[in-house]
């Protein structure tokens, strides 16, 4: 009988050990690709990146580059990507999260559709994939009236409003004829419809420079706000991550100012009289709901003798139930001060009162009341409604009126609003100057990558005054001017100079889509954001959410904080070319600030 010696046996055993052990290997790291694709990767803190020195710090995730560094900061060399289902994730209204976490909201109230930022473990750290097949968007002017199916491959919209000329599928390409649902022939007659109705010169909506900022709730695809863009008009198109598919995406794939929002139980993200116009075609809100808190958040934003365009078959209709909501809306509005200014057809328009006079002749006890003093009219930021009538201030009332200028003088006039934040004409001046210094240095850095209509949709995130953005003026661009909430009283200087803007956390998501803006402009964002304790690694990400492929980064910050993010860009992918220079100081330079402007490249879906 044959058979191994002492050391072959112990030689076997060695090789069985072996494959054992490779095999287990292997186990562990299907289970780990399998699990890992489930589950959002863990967030990355910023203690654990400082702490993490050579070693990967998520395993087949986030990787470091090997060897030393002389600054002690370790490049990231690359960041995991998202699966592709992700692609158009709003992290702040995904309604997977709300179903997982099962949370309970009134669906009465569209709670649901108002923003649900995900706990910190649940945050998706990873970059979201363009669909299988994206473009680079078509450029404006034409991108009103076409874009490329593949970048937003939902169709339902097309024959779900098919007799309302919403939008069209033709090949490769979805158009948007300008339909509306109450506006089937066209927004640009509609829009003259309701100059005619108010009796504007010429039909033009803009009244001579009077009407430039408008709200448009439950917009759509935004052609509304579309067709305002050639009359100087400046619409905030709005419209809840609802089942009508995609909207809001759509009209920024369009390059149409517009956002995730919704008349729900929380206060609209904008300060008191900010809008001269506000829009409502067939939008499907109940005004009369909880004592009519939703009209009274729009006579919030509305200036003095502002108005409300209301499209819908209450206006109109003669039947029973739509008499019944005319009459009581009817009522509502009366008692709010606000008259009929014309009505005609299917449509009625609201003013609002300029003074606070009607509102001192209403009998004792009427309803809804005046909100007392201690209600805040600008304070927006996660604030619920009150069921109550803003009253104008005593220099307000007296003048009956916002004291604006006409667009587009409004934008470089000093707004009697600056009083209130004691700020001087002279400060208001030297802003404006320091930013068109900066933005003509910006331009001048990217004069070699930027092509005649590149750049359309742009986000300035610490906006101030709005001095970037007016500095923009002679460009075919709209900016969605962001100011954080710690400095949100400046809002309505934005807002009082003809420009959009809305608040927000740069400590949570935006409330967009992905690849909806082409230009991010970042001033001293990251100093700030890093003084509350959040993290860089989660802006960053969030930041290269909202880019779209082929987009501009500029950031403005603390050398340090550059030298940090320099160390990001090959795993961002924002390293398709990218420039840091030393700017020149100027009156409201923080210390030791550099610039550092890059570029998206595009990222293959998943």
């Amino acid at each position: 009988m044959s058979g191994r010696s002492e050391g072959g046996g112990a030689s076997y055993k060695k090789k069985l050990f072996f494959r054992f052990f490779i095999a287990l290997i292997a186990l562990l790291g299907l289970f780990s690709i399998y699990y890992g694709s489930l589950l959002p990767p863990r967030p990355l803190s910023r203690a654990e990146f400082d702490a993490a020195e050579r070693t990967d710090i998520v395993v087949g995730k986030f990787s470091l580059s090997a060897g030393d560094a002389d600054d002690g900061l370790y490049e990231l060399k690359s960041i995991p990507v998202c699966d592709a289902r992700l692609s158009e994730l709003i992290p702040c209204s995904d309604r997977h999260l709300i179903y997982q976490m099962k949370w309970k909201f009134n669906l009465n109230l569209m709670e649901h559709y108002e923003r649900h930022c995900p706990p910190e473990e649940r945050r998706y750290n990873c970059l979201i994939p363009p669909p299988r097949g994206y473009k680079v968007p078509i450029k404006w002017p034409a991108s009103r009236d076409e874009v490329w199916k593949v970048n937003i491959p939902h169709t339902h919209l097309a024959s779900e409003k098919s007799d309302q000329n919403w939008m069209v599928v033709r090949g490769d390409k979805i158009n948007f004829p300008g339909g509306g649902t109450h506006f089937h022939h066209g927004a640009d007659k509609y829009i003259a419809a309701l100059a005619k109705m108010l009796k504007f010169p010429n039909d033009n909506l803009n009244n001579g420079g009077h009407i430039r900022n408008v709200i448009d709730v439950g917009c759509g695809v935004a052609s509304f706000g579309a067709y305002l863009v050639p009359l100087d008009i400046i619409a905030m198109s709005i419209a809840p991550n609802d089942g009508h598919e995609n909207q809001i995406q759509f009209a920024l794939e369009r390059g149409i100012p517009a956002t995730v929002g919704v008349l729900g139980i929380m206060r609209l993200p904008y300060p008191s009289r900010s809008f001269e116009l506000a829009h409502c075609s067939r939008c499907r809100i109940d005004w009369l709901q909880r004592d009519g808190v939703l009209l009274l958040e729009l006579d919030r934003v509305l200036r003095p003798g502002g108005y409300f365009a209301y499209s819908s078959p209450e206006a109109y209709s003669k039947d029973e139930e739509n008499l019944r909501i005319w009459n009581s809306m009817s009522d509502l509005l009366r008692r709010m001060c606000w008259r009929v200014a014309s009505k005609r057809n299917q449509t009625v328009i609201w003013v609002k009162p300029t003074s606070n006079s009607c509102y001192n002749r209403r009998a004792p006890g009427t309803l809804p009341p005046l909100c007392g003093s201690d209600v805040d009219p600008d304070a927006s930021w996660h604030v619920p409604m009150k069921a109550c009538i803003t009253p104008y201030s005593k220099k307000m009332h007296q003048e009956k009126g916002s004291g604006l200028v006409p667009w587009p003088q409004r934008l470089s006039t000093p707004p009697p609003r600056l009083q209130e934040l004691h700020i001087s004409s002279e400060a208001f001046f030297e802003d404006m100057e320091v930013w068109r210094r900066r933005v003509i240095q910006y331009w001048q850095e990217m004069k070699h990558e930027i092509e005649t209509n590149t750049l359309r949709n742009i986000m300035d995130m610490n906006a101030k005054f709005g001095g970037f953005a007016a500095a923009l003026k002679d460009k075919d661009v709209w900016v969605m001017n962001v100011v954080p909430v710690n400095q949100s009283d400046t809002l309505k200087i934005i807002y009082d100079r003809g420009l959009i803007g809305t608040m927000h956390d740069w400590c949570e998501s935006f409330s967009t889509y992905p690849r909806t803006y082409d230009l991010l402009h970042a001033w001293d964002v990251f100093s700030r954001i890093e003084n509350r304790g959040c993290s860089i690694m989660d802006l960053l990400i969030e930041m290269d959410r909202i880019l779209r492929p082929s987009g501009f980064v500029i950031i403005r910050d603390k050398t340090s904080l550059l030298d940090q993010i320099r160390k990001f860009l090959t795993a961002l992918h924002w390293d398709g070319w990218s420039v840091v220079v030393e700017p020149g100081t100027d009156a409201i330079s923080q210390e030791e600030e550099r610039l550092l402007i890059a570029r998206k490249k595009m990222l293959e879906a998943h």
